[in-house]
């Protein structure tokens, strides 16, 4: 059966910490300032951020349970979208060339325009993606945007525990094999 619980117990000892820390930024207690819909949505485009294929499914079927077709699909594109904006933009940070900024991007980015789902949301999404790929100038530009739309610190703070938390899941249960989150889904 794949549940919450059964992620956690897949996580060796050592990372128990892990263990407690997913079980409470996936809920509303733990993730002060964000929907429930928040949290399932950038949970799970923080996981396919991860590059964790089994562990991205499994909490795809978790999240689905709280959110529509939309936002699991803008939590992909989220996902996509910034894995290739955040080596462009941060070659852009880090070549210390201001002329580089006034070329052209030439990347096409339309989802940004349209994401099929409210823009804030999809602001947070890419927030937490960025802070997950390492992109400074991305992290401070969706966290500019988030507070011109109103949400508090607090809430973006959530969502990047929630990346931080889920991508650490990821990368542990990619080290140890998957065979304990195989076997703890039986």
């Amino acid at each position: 059966m794949n549940t919450l619980e059964s992620i956690r117990e897949a996580l060796p000892g050592y990372a128990r910490d892990l263990q407690l820390n997913l079980g409470s930024v996936l809920s509303a207690a733990g993730a002060p300032g964000l929907s429930e819909r928040q949290i399932w949505a950038v949970a799970l485009a923080s996981a396919s951020a991860s590059r964790n294929a089994d562990f991205t499914r499994r909490l795809q079927t978790l999240a689905a349970q709280h959110l529509d077709a939309a936002h699991v699909s803008a939590a992909h594109a989220a996902a996509a979208l910034m894995a290739m904006n955040n080596v462009y933009y941060r070659f852009l940070h880090l070549v210390e060339d201001e002329e580089y900024a006034k070329l052209p991007a030439r990347l096409r980015m339309s989802v940004i325009g349209n994401p099929g789902i409210a823009k804030a949301d999809f602001e947070l999404l890419s927030l937490a993606v960025s802070a997950i790929n390492g992109c400074g100038s991305c992290v401070a530009a969706h966290e500019r945007v988030l507070r011109q739309h109103g949400l508090e610190r607090e809430a973006v703070q959530s969502a990047v525990r929630i990346a931080a938390t889920v991508h650490a899941v990821a990368r542990v249960l990619e080290m140890s094999g998957g065979e304990q989150l195989a076997q703890a889904a039986a």
